[in-house]
């Protein structure tokens, strides 16, 4: 099941998130004339801590997504909360897999998400964060990381045994954190975590700005015994003359407060380097090479040039995940709409529903 993610609407209480479906999640199941429709849930700490400690709000819950024919398969558990603050920046790494709040947040979507899984659901994912942003860390934290894995590897199981449904954890990768590519990921989590219970978040955008090939990926992921749980379906920014006049001044357009929007550029050398954000970049990279930029732009909507999308390392991705067998969860996940220049902007239902309606034509699921 296709799948949008909710991070996009900042409802942080329950009766909010219900509103924001009915004035988004519903029109959008509308406009593409389907019975039901998939959403990636991501719901605020608080509200996940308050529904997990009440049977019959989570009751409550499922009879209001299904009464509005919405499903939930998959949550997104990576922003604690906060995410539609007028900063946010690096506070959506907050807090880390070493601090206890992050582990409690975890376990509080596994409850959720038990109750909320359609019963025709192989399997019910939440993706998380990689680990931490950058600094400080450890090996010191490397250890508490790995003992609060276990923890949530324990939940798993035990949810498996009252559900008769799996629920598998996702980490996501993302450019400036511990686990900044797929491959730190990979090394980080082969032979650390149990990989029936805890694999990799795909997200096809932090995937696109590394330069890593979507194929080759896939392979390696699979070859370190570990699995694709989720797929991020997401496009990132690519300038191929970042240095000229014209995508100098684009890019500025996209240079907004509100979210990191990490840089890198690949020299003909091969080395890529690295700027924390779009402006840093601006300022800091030689624009020598094409860059690439963390910026969630939508699927359809193809920017002007000189700017161009990296949707094709999205298919790329996914033709390579669908070689291997049934595709993973696949979750739509632009949260940007509200921070576009613009120029970019849509209506947030039909830009939500046009999204979806090019993935089921292109990626085919």
């Amino acid at each position: 099941m296709l799948s949008y993610c909710t991070n996009v609407h900042p409802a942080e209480d329950l009766d909010g998130i219900l509103a924001q479906l009915d004035t988004y999640a519903v029109p959008v199941r509308e406009k593409l004339g389907q019975d039901r429709l998939g959403v990636g849930l991501w719901l605020a700490a608080g509200v996940a801590a308050g529904l997990a400690a009440d049977p019959s709000a989570r009751r409550r819950l499922a009879a209001e997504l299904s009464a509005r024919g919405l499903a939930v398969q998959t949550m997104n558990a990576f922003p604690y909360g906060g995410f539609h603050a007028d900063v946010v920046k690096h506070s959506v790494y907050l807090p880390a897999w070493t601090d206890p709040r992050r582990l409690r947040y975890t376990l509080d979507c596994v409850t959720v998400l038990g109750d909320l899984l359609p019963e025709d659901a192989a399997y019910g994912s939440i993706s998380t964060l990689p680990l931490a942003w950058r600094e400080p860390w450890s090996s010191s934290h490397d250890v508490r990381a790995g003992i609060a894995f276990e923890e949530v590897t324990r939940v798993l199981r035990s949810a498996l045994a009252r559900n008769e449904q799996p629920i598998r954890l996702a980490i996501e990768p993302e450019p400036g954190c511990v686990l900044d590519t797929v491959s730190d990921a990979v090394a980080w989590l082969a032979g650390r975590v149990d990989p029936e219970y805890i694999g990799l978040c795909l997200d096809t955008c932090h995937l696109a700005v590394s330069f890593a090939d979507p194929a080759k990926t896939v392979e390696d992921i699979q070859a370190a015994g570990l699995s694709v749980v989720k797929v991020q379906a997401s496009a990132a920014l690519h300038v191929e003359r970042p240095g000229t006049p014209e995508a100098v001044a684009a890019l500025k357009a996209f240079a907004e407060p509100r979210y990191l929007h990490q840089v890198r550029e690949l020299l003909p050398t091969g080395e890529v380097l690295a700027a924390d954000d779009l402006p840093a970049a601006l300022e800091t990279l030689p624009a020598r090479g094409p860059w690439r930029v963390h910026f969630h732009v939508p699927l359809h909507a193809t920017p002007a040039a000189p700017l161009e999308s990296t949707t094709g390392v999205l298919t790329g991705a996914l033709g390579a995940l669908a070689a291997q067998g049934p595709l993973p969860h696949v979750e739509v996940e632009t949260y940007t709409w509200t921070v576009l220049p613009e120029s970019g902007r849509q209506e947030l239902a039909a830009g939500i529903a046009d999204e979806l309606r090019w993935a089921r034509m292109e990626v085919h699921t």
